[in-house]
């Protein structure tokens, strides 16, 4: 995946479910059609809203594999892989890439609670085990742990296919200081609804979006509207969209969102 591509609005897709446990193929059929008919410019299954720790191995790769091929080229695939363990973090990148994904996204290693040079040295044989394209995916309100300005700034030296980071931080200023040094070395996306305007003003490219599997067409005008120049007209889509992207953490996610998408048909 060429780092271009990594711009407007990717959704961060729930994984449904049927009334056994299993996941149901033909409604994640759905779901990827909804998205691409919506607009968005990207799809990223297995992430923190796809439920992945709940999901087996087989069942990630099936759940990818599924996404790619139904997908089928239109959209780039930015599959999950990441885990609190390293040689589980290559084995499952190598895998997704095999399924079909165009590049990874690793979180940073939960429960473990590694210092910035652990995060450092996990991303770094990560990087070294695989050619694809890596996105760093920062999450401390799940992980605990969070990448700061300096530990990125040398990640990105070392390893040329770090191409992006998932900035779930919540802090706009890391977003600003890292744009400031980096420039358009290290792709930025946001990686809270509420924050696209703000982040998308101090250079993200775009967002890894919850409320886009309820309404992609909504969210990818922010950020459509925000590439062309419309600032004013960004910023009156976005404040628009904030019921929505509050009402999806009413409760943990992703309950209040699949909630939402099976109102619109096609989810349990």
């Amino acid at each position: 995946m060429e780092k271009s591509r990594l711009s407007g609005t990717f959704t961060a897709l729930v994984t449904p479910f049927d009334a056994s446990g299993a996941v149901d193929l033909q409604a994640l059929d759905a779901l990827v059609d909804r998205q691409l008919a919506g607009g968005v410019g990207g799809l990223v299954p297995c992430g923190t809203t796809g439920e992945t720790p709940t999901l087996s191995v087989e069942e990630q790769l099936t759940v990818i594999r599924r996404v790619a091929d139904r997908a089928a080229g239109r959209v780039p695939i930015l599959a999950g892989t990441g885990s609190y363990a390293t040689a589980a973090t290559v084995d499952h990148s190598r895998r997704a890439l095999e399924a079909g994904a165009d590049a990874v996204m690793i979180v940073m290693p939960y429960y473990n609670k590694p210092s910035q040079a652990g995060m450092a040295a996990h991303v770094g044989a990560v990087a070294e085990a695989i050619e694809a394209p890596i996105v760093l995916y920062d999450i401390p309100g799940r992980s605990v742990v969070s990448l700061d300005v300096d530990t990125t700034e040398a990640i990105c030296a070392r390893h040329d296919n770090v191409i992006g980071l998932k900035d779930a931080s919540g802090n706009v200023l890391k977003c600003q200081e890292l744009k400031r040094r980096l420039g358009d070395r290290l792709t930025v996306m946001c990686g809270d609804d509420g924050l696209t305007l703000g982040m998308m003003a101090c250079g993200a490219s775009g967002v890894i979006s919850v409320s886009s599997n309820v309404l992609p067409e909504a969210v990818s005008d922010v950020t459509t509207k925000l590439a062309a120049g419309d600032f004013a007209g960004a910023r009156a889509a976005h404040l628009a969209l904030l019921p929505l992207h509050g009402a999806m953490f009413v409760e943990p996610n992703p309950s209040p969102c699949k909630a939402a998408a099976a109102l619109l048909g096609g989810l349990r």
